[in-house]
């Protein structure tokens, strides 16, 4: 059985609400979830998560994100600086140094909020950050990058002042609903460039091991990242551990699908604007495509992926299908509208093309084919959607809805 989606409406639609490069979309299919290798259909959620999801997992990693290591060599936890009086007295800020060896020559430091007005331990955001933890609030108590971090960044980076990045982490709206926050600077897993490998946390893990195309990249390193900060968080009795959700937006969107995929202690998942080898569907061949993503960020991918480029139709799997890795547990996808390299119709059509799996648990899932307006956000059983106006960007707007999804399933 194949899930054929026809795309002609579809396409004339996405040119009404998209801006720029829009490209109608010719039809395509898309593979089905629930047929195994080998011609069987899943029938119910023991066989998918017995046969079918490990069949997946192993095409995603031989063949996309790479094979991610096992845990750190030495994994320990100090805590920098922790005050009660943050925002006003409304959370307590705590900033830890999480390594990842017995040196600490690897490392990133978390910030973390978590709301003074709780009673017992809370369900908590993770997420990486593209500029820094200084560059996510006005707090001026958060900790610059050090010396020896930023050596290790890229030569493009560019220490942005404090709150540079603020509009993307609102944490007074979250605190006040309830919520712990946390987030660290990817680059503090592995720099965002191309060297080979030879920096961040696969240095560490491979030291001079030969790669080959399986090896894993930078975005399963980045995920890989998230797991370690979730290890520090079951540390925490502030912290409901069974109750995170990972957020991550454009190539941390994608972070976050893989994080949600390759670690299932994450209760809730979030991609906000993860577009091409992230949510959306790959087929499409709308905006950004698999193409142009290995030639501009080769590192974030295993090697075997750059054979699909031009060729998505030989893809023996598309992104609905990382999508429903997630499966039974919620998801979350968001788009923006003027974010036509994200593809926001591919974004939403990967959610109908999981549908099917989140049925085999028991819970609805979106199946509507319509796109839905902008800023009309949709939520069936365990999924969520909605296209917020303009570029981009994470908005407040997002955030009310990501806070108000994860009230269903994280209270």
């Amino acid at each position: 059985m194949r899930v054929i989606i026809i795309l002609v409406a579809v396409a004339a639609m996405s040119l009404v609400f998209l801006r720029g490069n829009a490209q109608p979309v010719n039809p395509y299919e898309l593979p089905d979830p629930l047929k195994m290798e080998d011609g069987r259909i899943v029938k119910n959620k023991r066989q998918w998560v017995k046969e079918r999801r490990p069949e997946l997992m192993e095409m995603l990693r031989s063949q996309m994100f790479g094979r991610e290591p096992g845990q750190a060599p030495d994994l320990h936890f100090e805590t920098l600086e922790e005050s009660h009086d943050a925002f006003g007295g409304l959370a307590t800020r705590k900033q830890v140094k999480i390594s990842f060896d017995k040196d600490e020559k690897y490392y990133l430091v978390l910030l973390m909020y978590i709301p003074n007005d709780r009673k017992g331990p809370v369900p908590a955001f993770l997420g990486a950050n593209f500029k820094g933890n200084h560059a996510t609030t006005t707090d001026p108590a958060v900790l610059m990058p050090t010396p020896d971090k930023l050596a290790t960044y890229a030569s493009s980076f560019k220490v942005e002042p404090r709150s540079a990045n603020g509009h993307r982490w609102e944490y007074e709206y979250i605190l006040k609903h309830g919520y712990a926050v946390a987030t660290f600077c990817y680059n503090d897993v592995d720099p965002d460039f191309h060297d080979g490998f030879h920096n961040g946390v696969h240095q560490l893990m491979d030291g001079d091991k030969p790669r080959n195309g399986e090896s894993w990249g930078t975005i399963s390193a980045w995920a890989w990242g998230l797991s370690r900060c979730l290890d520090f968080l079951e540390t925490q009795k502030e912290i409901n551990s069974k109750k995170v959700a990972v957020i991550g937006h454009s190539r941390l969107g994608k972070t976050a699908l893989w994080a949600g995929a390759t670690d299932q202690r994450f209760a809730l998942v979030i991609s906000n604007d993860s577009g091409c080898s992230g949510a959306a569907i790959a087929r499409r061949k709308s905006g950004e495509t698999v193409e142009v993503i290995n030639r501009n960020f080769p590192h974030w991918f295993c090697g075997n992926y750059a054979a699909y480029g031009g060729r998505e139709e030989k893809m023996p799997w598309d992104q609905h299908e990382l999508v429903a890795m997630i499966a039974p547990r919620p998801v979350y996808v968001a788009s923006a509208s003027e974010d036509d390299w994200a593809d926001p119709v591919g974004e939403y059509y990967s959610l109908v093309g999981a549908a099917s799996v989140y049925r085999l648990f028991g819970y609805d899932g979106i199946t509507d084919r319509t796109v839905p307006e902008i800023e009309h956000p949709v939520v069936v059983g365990r999924m969520g959607h909605h296209i917020r106006k303009g570029e981009h960007n994470v908005r407040l707007y997002d955030w009310e809805q990501y806070v108000s999804f994860a009230d269903r399933f994280l209270k």
